[in-house]
């Protein structure tokens, strides 16, 4: 038991190379931990040819994965490569060559969860993936481990710092998106193509996974509607501020009448609540439990050391054996639904709509006609006048109702001769609160 534990690495980029330089120079904290020594024995790198100034001898890097996957010596393997392929057959080709697997590959697992899972219970090795869901917060620690006792009601989280990052800076400069998004990019916040961040895709990878973990059900990402950050503006944020809220992209999963309801969007969240004061590139969830009520969790959901701090983590657990422990029970999925179907369930809430109609008598009773039509009533409106006779926005904060009402609404108030325009939405999270555990007579 006084070996050394031999780890691959495989990929030597942002995270990979965080990997290498935390296991290097915190070896003896890492030692006392793991009760072992950790030696990363070989790493598999895309390009030789790439300068690196890492703590690793050259002639321990190659670009032939079976370098690690066939050495007997190696027992772990860190796969720190993007993308499903070749991300998923060197999965496939490290547990069947008898390596457990840690991951901060979210889209992997968002995409090939069960599958991957289902062989390594298997071959019986372990795959840990804390970075795959929220970088340096251990989310998935917490509810795979600490809240087992609990029935998890819902999660509520940001789980994008590109997002945050760029949402939190049009707030605070006053700046449109274009024009943070480059400062983004240029800060190395966001990458050349953000589509995967702006657009929601990277947060409902992560939603993916914790609901897998919370829920015991699995729901292909695709399937979770999703609406991106890119149509946000100053108006939109100008008139949240007016009524006390700031603008988040809050990924949101919850039972709903024994369902799981499941979202990704920009949405209103109260001044001064948790979600509310995360800004820069940081990621809060919020967990509801059963017994344990409300938790929050907050921080670093990206960056080399803040992942490369989680991958650590899930190396020592796997070297102890605590991984093997717990992915016997992680995300077992329910044998009669293995796969959700979130269509048509809808969490009940309050919106916020932003109407651009004409400045002319009778536009309100009409606008208000069709939203009682289908079962909307309307909380709080804000209209001012235009000045000119042109268009101006119609500011409308709902009651509690399903989505499904307010599309349909909009959908025949769009085609009405007095608005000029599209309308916005967004959904409306409830105050912050802590939630009462559950409590035995």
């Amino acid at each position: 038991m006084n070996e050394p534990v031999r780890v691959g690495v495989v990929g030597l980029g942002t995270v990979g190379s965080g990997v290498v330089r935390l296991l290097v120079g915190s070896a003896d904290h890492i030692t006392r931990h793991a009760g072992r020594s950790i030696v990363v024995e070989k790493a598999v790198v895309r390009d030789l040819g790439k300068p690196r100034n890492l703590p690793l001898a050259e002639d321990r890097i190659s670009a032939d994965i079976r370098t690690i996957s066939r050495d007997e010596s190696i027992t772990v393997a860190a796969l720190l490569v993007g993308g499903l392929e070749p991300a998923r057959s060197m999965a496939i080709d490290l547990l069947e060559h008898g390596k457990d697997v840690v991951t901060a590959n979210k889209a992997l697992i968002a995409e090939h969860g069960p599958e991957l899972f289902d062989l390594a219970r298997r071959l019986g090795r372990s795959i840990a993936f804390e970075a795959a869901a929220a970088g340096g917060i251990p989310i998935v620690a917490a509810i795979g481990q600490c809240l087992a006792a609990n029935q998890i009601e819902s999660i509520r989280g940001i789980l994008n710092g590109t997002s945050n990052f760029i949402l939190s800076k049009m707030e605070e400069e006053g700046a449109d998106y274009a024009a943070v998004l480059r400062a983004a990019q240029e800060a190395g916040y966001a990458e050349a193509d953000p589509a995967m961040d702006v657009d929601g895709t990277d947060a409902a990878h992560k939603l993916a996974i914790l609901s897998h973990l919370a829920f015991g059900v699995w729901v292909p990402w695709a399937d979770i509607p999703r609406t991106g950050i890119e149509q946000i503006d100053q108006g939109l944020m100008a008139y949240a501020a007016k009524l006390g809220y700031r603008i988040r992209l809050v990924a949101t999963a919850a039972r709903v009448d024994g369902r799981l309801a499941m979202r990704v969007s920009p949405a209103l969240v109260k001044v001064g609540t948790p979600l509310a004061e995360t800004r820069g590139a940081y990621n809060a969830v919020s967990i509801v439990g059963d017994a344990v009520g409300r938790l929050f969790f907050h921080g670093l959901g990206a960056g080399q050391m803040p992942t490369a701090s989680a991958v650590v983590a899930d190396i020592i657990d796997t070297v102890v054996g605590r991984a093997a422990i717990t992915f016997q029970a992680t995300g077992i999925l329910d044998a009669e639904s293995p796969a959700a179907r979130i269509a048509g369930v809808e969490m009940p809430q309050r919106h916020f709509l932003r109407i651009p109609v004409l400045d002319r008598p009778g536009v309100m009773a009409e606008i208000s006609g069709i939203l009682g039509r289908h079962g909307v009533s309307i909380a709080s409106l804000i209209q001012h006048e235009s000045g000119t006779g042109g268009p101006v926005p119609l500011v409308i904060m709902t009651h509690h109702c399903p989505p499904s009402a307010v599309e349909k609404a909009l959908a025949e108030i769009g085609r009405s001769a007095v608005v000029r325009g599209g309308c916005d939405c967004l959904p409306v999270l409830d105050d912050w609160r802590p939630a009462e555990p559950r409590q035995e007579a």
